[in-house]
């Protein structure tokens, strides 16, 4: 077998290079497992205060808003509302902008809306990144062990091989799992927050049609 010059220091570079990764490896991996452990009592938590709105209130409620007499009805009206608070927020803001001109105002409550689903995008990130990268890092801290291991294998060294493989499934057990429990939080927050998000269009268009009468 032909050696090329220089390929036994790259390698032994390489070694050193994916060993030093393990501990780094793990360390993210227990973070990753802590985090979805706490972003998935924060969706249970959220359930039970969540706010469900029926059809027929948010027909009551836009007919509600749009026919008020006045700002001061219509703040009234928000503000007795059964919506999220960061809705109401957003909806007195608007009728506190009665006096713009109806372009300024649209203008205005768009920017309102935009902030409102930058805030829902970040509070997402956390769990996109765990569920894109948590797998990632249990495929590494799979093999990273495994070449230490099948080298002891070589020698006769059986009691490395066996500590090689368990940090091996060990790491590939969490990285998995706190990949597919921050996916199920994902999709069910992504669901909440599109949910949030037309809600919040539908009554902001009706305070918008209640300013230009």
């Amino acid at each position: 077998m032909v050696v090329i010059p220089g390929s036994e220091l790259l390698a032994a570079t390489l070694n050193v290079v994916s060993q030093s990764l393990q501990i780094p490896v793990i360390i993210f991996l227990l973070i990753f497992a802590i985090f979805a452990v706490f972003a998935f009592g924060g969706l249970i938590s959220d359930y039970k205060t969540r706010v469900r709105l029926t059809r027929n209130y948010k027909e009551e409620l836009i007919f509600s808003l749009v026919n008020a007499e006045g700002v001061s009805e219509l703040k009234n009206i928000i503000k007795g509302s059964k919506i999220y608070d960061s809705q109401k927020e957003v909806l007195l803001k608007i009728a506190d902008s009665h006096s713009l001109s109806d372009e300024s105002r649209e203008a205005w409550a768009l920017n309102l809306i935009e902030e409102e689903e930058v805030v829902m995008a970040k509070s997402l990130e956390k769990v996109d990144i765990v569920t894109r990268i948590g797998p990632t890092l249990g495929l590494m801290g799979t093999l990273i062990p495994m070449g230490p291991g099948l080298a002891a294998l070589g020698s006769g060294d059986v009691t490395t091989l066996a500590n090689a493989i368990i940090v091996a499934f060990d790491t590939t057990v969490v990285g998995i799992g706190s990949g597919a429990v921050a996916y199920v939080i994902s999709k069910i927050r992504r669901r909440w927050y599109e949910e949030y998000s037309s809600n919040l269009q539908l009554f902001v268009n009706a305070v918008l049609e209640n300013l230009k009468n």
